[in-house]
């Protein structure tokens, strides 16, 4: 096969979801609010510089009518033009204005030739349009002055032209409008790249994550060496997929388990029934073949309770049905329940009921939990051992208690050290061949209660024999 060319659609596509992606639209949303702040500092600056310039401007013309006020009072009408003369001689430098009236405002003095036509505001002040020469050639520019009225007959106005002013204004909104462009195009940068390295990540987490659901549970999402939260995300989905590795491989073992313990019963269960089948003539052999496969499916029966009841406890589905239960009474009635078989086996079942304590929680479950730790201890018990059931609080800070205890010892064989964590798991039994009683799902269940509840399994040593410690925090 011929190679095919490559076209840049993948590019292109690319692109458009660059474009259309919520970490763009973020972008941009944070590039107008950065514009619009930009804008409103540079518009104050703009608003600052310009007031700044009018004030001194206004503050120079009330200077120079208090002079010329002076001069008139001083020396009258000839010296007030001999000063505004002299003063517009100078007026190439400092870009002043002025202008002396008569009652007609017809020029007197000055380096205006004609009173501006604008009209003043309440305070004397008059913005005007005025054309003069200058060292260009020419210019066109506005002015600002304050009218003084020498009483009926003359009228001064002393201004200056805003060139400076405009000039500043000017410069101000240049840089303005270039802050703006730049901004806007470094911020459109930033946020495109910041975009493209966001998405390619994410990108990696979904080209993984498709590769997981096709069937390769064994490939992780890339970690960088950051440590921000998409390095976070993507650990905790690489444990979360640990952990389903884990369940995954945990559920492979307990169906081997399933089918290694539900085998051997079923086959009876089936043969007995076959032989009954089959024909026989004595109807005790047919009573024996049906109470055998009655006992047989009690059994299947009751692994698929106690793995129902596993599931249950571990999924938390009965934790809001709890209420008050109350320890002692419960373990009275465990007591009740195996105190024949213990006499039937010659065992002591001694009851240490020390503490009065009532907590919340499913009392099926804690009754199903402490008859399983019973259960197996007089199953592993001898003759003329003793088993017992003890209910204590365990007193912890400021003789506050905080825990109820159960615990059941017994004088059997024990469990070795290394094993009592395996024990806890679904179907592990001690014995290889399987031989005892039982389908090892008692302490599994013990745990998921114990956990369920907020509390914890402990096996320890109780020389000779097992201690199991079922402590439960009170809510």
């Amino acid at each position: 096969m011929s190679p095919v060319p490559r076209t840049d659609s993948s590019a292109t596509f690319y692109n458009r979801r660059l474009f259309h992606s919520r970490i763009f639209r973020l972008t941009v949303i944070y590039l107008c609010l950065f514009t619009a702040s930009v804008l409103g500092l540079l518009g104050f600056i703009y608003w600052s510089a310009t007031e700044s310039v009018t004030r001194q401007i206004d503050s120079t013309i009330n200077a120079e009518i208090t002079g010329l006020a002076e001069q008139f009072n001083q020396r009258g009408l000839i010296g007030l033009v001999q000063a505004i003369e002299r003063r517009a001689g100078k007026a190439g430098t400092s870009r002043g204005l002025y202008i002396l009236a008569d009652e007609s405002f017809e020029p007197i003095a000055g380096n205006l030739s004609r009173w501006p036509d604008e009209a003043p505001d309440t305070e004397g002040w008059v913005t005007f349009r005025l054309e003069y020469p200058d060292d260009s050639g020419g210019s066109t520019n506005f002015g600002r002055a304050r009218i003084f009225d020498l009483g009926q007959r003359f009228h001064l106005m002393v201004g200056h032209d805003i060139e400076e002013r405009s000039r500043i204004a000017a410069s101000i909104r240049g840089t303005l409008i270039w802050s703006v462009v730049i901004a806007i195009g470094v911020s459109l940068i930033g946020g495109i790249l910041m975009s493209r390295s966001l998405l390619s990540q994410i990108d990696t987490i979904n080209e993984t994550s498709r590769e997981i659901m096709a069937g390769d549970l064994t490939r992780r999402i890339p970690i960088g060496k950051h440590g921000d939260e998409i390095d976070e995300v993507a650990s905790n989905l690489n444990a979360m997929l640990d952990q389903i590795e884990r369940l995954l491989a945990g559920m492979s073992q307990i169906s081997d388990n399933i089918a290694h313990d539900l085998r051997t019963p079923i086959s009876r269960l089936r043969t007995g029934l076959e032989s009954a089948l089959i024909g026989r003539a004595d109807p005790e052999d047919y009573r024996d073949a049906i109470s055998g496969a009655i006992e047989e499916a009690d059994n299947i029966l009751k692994t698929f309770n106690a793995l129902l009841s596993i599931a249950q406890a571990e999924a938390g589905a009965t934790e809001a049905q709890f209420e008050y239960v109350d320890l002692k009474a419960l373990l009275r009635d465990v007591g009740e329940l195996y105190e024949p078989l213990a006499d039937e086996q010659g065992i002591q079942l001694k009851l240490e009921l020390g503490a009065n304590s009532s907590l919340k929680g499913d009392r099926n479950l804690l009754f199903q939990a402490v008859a399983n730790l019973t259960d197996n201890a007089l199953k592993f018990s001898t003759t003329d051992s003793c088993v017992t059931l003890t209910l204590r609080d365990e007193v912890q800070d400021e003789g506050i208690s905080q825990h109820a205890e159960i615990i059941v010892t017994d004088q059997g064989p024990g469990i070795p050290a290394g094993d009592r964590d395996r024990v806890l798991e679904r179907f592990h039994r001690l014995e290889a061949s399987r031989s005892t009683p039982g389908n090892g799902l008692g302490l599994s269940l013990v745990s998921a209660v114990a956990k369920l509840h907020g509390g914890a399994l402990r096996l320890e040593d109780n020389a000779p024999g097992l201690r199991a410690t079922l402590s439960l925090p009170f809510s």
